[in-house]
């Protein structure tokens, strides 16, 4: 048992950033240059970035982040209706991008701080050394504990009342993740009856194929099950507020490989499998993903950030498949948390880090709909990549609507001939349509050219009579 020490007991309000008197915030387009999280200069050899946000306590609170825990400066943030922002007197300098409304104890965690309604601010001293990456409910006892994962796979559970901790498991371990992978665990969210996990480890030797120390887990209270060892870097839903009804508490996963985005959908204890364009693949590292996100943006309305795409996402799922999911904008910002705050949309930052200068970050703040106004909606993904497929094989749903131009390439690895028939399912209820088929000769190339503004929810690909194929999705 680790026995957490109460490091200090703060209310606002505190010092702005900066220092010094208050002045109206200063506004250019969506940013107020002000509201800015700064490391200092020479003492932080890393990024600053801000890890979570949320409102409470009528205020929006911040947890900034450095990479590897080096650096100094930083930490918890608060910003009032005066749009001022403020360093926080508990401000504990460390990596952390967690946040759980527990709503039992009507107190908030972040970082490794618990807040209470009226403010105040309590540390998790047991907790404070290490990176955090999630915060969830816990299985036995939700009402009396949270699980805190570490972005080295240590699972904690803490009391929200003494904020005991003690650890759990150690994740690299009993999920045998490969020796020499560096561990990177990201998400966490419990539902429907178990805790599931997310380590997004993706190197050189994942892209090759020669490792795969990527992980999406899940804990039923008693054992662990490896669900894909892939990379994946979230994993979150929303909490059903009904004791045992079926709908409502879906359990979205993300993930990729080298071939595409993936999605794993977790609906009424059954996992779906579905796959999605990367507007870049900047994201394609274990340290490059900060921090793709689903939140709920507006009341029973998600947001997902994934390689560079932002997306409207459903919150429930009907008969076991998803519909609904479609394109906003691609883009070029880190946003390592967003949500709604005041009428705004507010977006986290990870900007700048020491090889550009002192590191920093911002907010931005606007409104949901003026996503749409970043960048059309383009990406590229592959249902197969240089892969066997086995005659009569059918690729995962990959995801085709809001996209105006889109081009199907086949690519055909082996000596001799073979077909492959592209279906639709315009529904988005697992119903498929043939659409066209396509004929690839020996070690050749196929590809065709759908008729601008076609659209369907979904697109797969079967395979004829096999082959080692490649199958690549082009949006533009």
């Amino acid at each position: 048992m680790l026995h957490a020490v109460l490091l200090a007991s703060f209310c606002l309000p505190q010092e702005p950033v900066g220092g010094g008197a208050e002045a109206p915030p200063m506004r250019i387009g969506n940013v107020l240059p002000q509201a800015t999280v700064m490391a200092s200069g020479t003492g932080s050899d890393s990024e600053t970035g801000i890890g979570a946000l949320i409102p409470w306590a009528d205020q929006l609170w911040a947890i900034g982040y450095v990479a590897h825990k080096k650096g100094n400066g930083i930490g918890l943030y608060s910003m009032g209706a005066d749009l001022v922002l403020r360093r926080h007197p508990a401000s504990v300098t460390g990596t952390f991008a967690n946040r759980l409304v527990h709503w039992d104890s009507k107190q908030v965690f972040l970082g490794p701080h618990a807040i209470a309604a009226d403010g105040t601010v309590r540390t998790i001293e047991a907790l404070a050394g290490h990176r955090l990456t999630a915060t969830c409910r816990h299985l036995v006892e939700p009402g009396k504990q949270v699980y805190f994962l570490t972005m080295e796979g240590l699972l904690f559970e803490v009391d929200v009342a003494t904020l005991a901790a003690k650890q759990l498991f150690d994740l690299v371990d009993k999920l045998a993740l490969p020796k020499g992978a560096q561990p990177h665990f990201k998400g966490a969210f419990s539902a429907q009856g178990r805790l599931v996990v997310a380590n997004n480890t993706y190197e050189e030797p994942e892209y090759l194929g020669q490792r795969r120390a990527g992980c999406l887990a899940e804990y039923d209270g008693t054992s662990w099950t490896v669900l894909e060892q892939n990379p994946f870097v979230e994993v979150t839903g929303k909490h059903n507020q009904v004791a045992g009804a079926r709908y409502g508490n879906t359990l979205y996963a993300l993930g990729w490989d080298r071939a595409s985005v993936i999605l794993r959908v977790l609906h009424q204890g059954t996992w779906t499998r579905y796959r999605l364009p990367k507007g870049s693949q900047s994201f394609d590292h274990t340290w490059n993903t900060e921090w793709m996100r689903i939140r709920e943006v507006q009341t029973e309305r998600y947001l997902m950030d994934a390689f560079g795409t932002f997306f409207d996402l459903p919150p429930m799922v009907y008969g076991g498949t998803v519909a609904g999911i479609r394109p906003i904008a691609t883009h070029l910002r880190i946003c390592p948390d967003f949500l709604s705050w005041r009428g705004m949309l507010v977006l986290a930052g990870d900007q700048t880090d020491n090889a550009v200068g002192q590191p920093q970050s911002g907010l931005w703040f606007g409104h949901l709909d003026e996503l749409w106004q970043w960048g059309k909606p383009q990406g590229w993904g592959s249902v197969w990549w240089d892969e066997a497929v086995a005659a009569g094989a059918v690729s995962d749903p990959f995801l085709m609507t809001g996209y105006e131009h889109k081009v199907v390439h086949v690519v055909n690895a082996t000596a001799a001939a073979t077909n492959v028939v592209v279906e639709v399912d315009v529904l988005g209820n697992g119903t498929w349509h043939p659409y066209t088929e396509l004929t690839v000769g020996g070690n050749g190339y196929a590809h065709h050219v759908f008729p601008t503004g076609f659209s369907a929810h979904w697109v797969r690909v079967r395979a004829c009579n096999g082959g080692r194929l490649s199958v690549t999705f082009h949006y533009t």
